[in-house]
């Protein structure tokens, strides 16, 4: 028996050669501009930050009086012994701008991993749960958001000291409340989800459920929000050095940079424009990465 396969009725290129989920993935974030410039620009950041004990040409502590405020060589006086200039001490600006992406980054991803396990353990909690926890927990996020982070981490490193340590606890501590919100708000609406009823049925303990049904349908908002915290952590480090409350001197911190500058930004800018654009470009591909991978990641572009 034969059998008549009508042309209209073939299966489609496409049907027979649709691509993987993982492949669907690296198109989107090849076609995601954001995501390729945050990206990209975030690499040569982190490489800069770990090549800076090999590749500076000179220790961020040492000082030179006699070669003080040296231009960067796109000035008419500048030197290529010294590429991006001398600060008031005849410190390499390079290299202390090297050094200082270190702080940065350790700064905002600690501070970030801190506060993200706090604020997400308490908004998943609130938001699954409800009830008299969600009340317990709304009440403790309400009060830490009429707290003004800066004013509370002012006080704090006042009173106990300002050191590269206490700034990542007092700020780890401080800013979880956009976690917990977020959280809060869309373990709320994945909460009554067929998904979540099913595994409840099937006898899967609270732990389980959590983690293996409710963590994975917020991680993309979860990565978002991380993104945002490590920008919001770098500029309040930032903040601190500058009102001499964060990282202390000498450590080449980018904060600390503008504030030794300052003196000196009308007669001397590179000693603040440069550690300036360093921080403006870090916290830009921050959020252009985060915003990237919100897209990419998104479930309705899981086609």
């Amino acid at each position: 028996m034969s059998i008549s396969t009508s042309p209209d009725k073939l299966p489609s290129v496409d049907e027979i050669l649709e691509p993987s989920p993982a492949a669907q993935l690296r198109r989107r974030a090849f076609r995601h501009y954001g995501f390729i410039i945050g990206g990209c620009v975030l690499a040569f950041i982190v490489l800069m930050a770990l090549t800076a004990p090999i590749l500076a040409p000179y220790d961020p502590y040492d000082q030179e009086l006699t070669e003080r405020f040296i231009p960067p060589i796109w000035h008419a006086k500048g030197d290529w012994a010294h590429p991006l200039g001398t600060d008031y001490y005849g410190r390499d600006y390079l290299s202390r701008t090297m050094y200082g992406a270190q702080v940065s980054l350790m700064i905002g991803f600690t501070v970030m991993l801190i506060s993200g396990v706090i604020g997400t353990a308490m908004g998943v909690a609130a938001g699954y749960f409800g009830g008299r926890v969600d009340m317990v927990i709304t009440f403790i996020i309400t009060t830490r958001l009429a707290m003004p982070v800066i004013l509370v981490a002012l006080v704090v490193v006042a009173l106990i000291g300002g050191s590269m340590e206490v700034v990542i606890l007092v700020l780890g501590f401080l800013i979880w409340d956009r976690f917990a919100v977020v959280m809060r708000s869309t373990t709320q609406q994945i909460r009554n989800l067929d998904y979540i009823a099913a595994a409840e049925a099937a006898g899967c303990s609270v732990f389980r459920l959590l983690l293996t049904e409710v963590l994975p349908n917020v991680v993309n908002v979860l990565i978002v929000v991380a993104t945002l915290e490590v920008a919001h952590a770098v500029l309040l480090e930032a903040a601190l050095s500058f009102l001499g409350l964060g990282v202390q001197p000498p450590t080449p911190s980018w904060g600390l940079m503008i504030s030794e500058g300052k003196g000196h930004m009308f007669f001397k800018p590179w000693v603040i424009s440069i550690p300036g654009f360093a921080l403006f470009a870090l916290v830009l591909c921050i959020n252009l990465l985060g915003d990237g991978i919100r897209d990419i990641t998104a479930p309705e572009n899981r086609n």
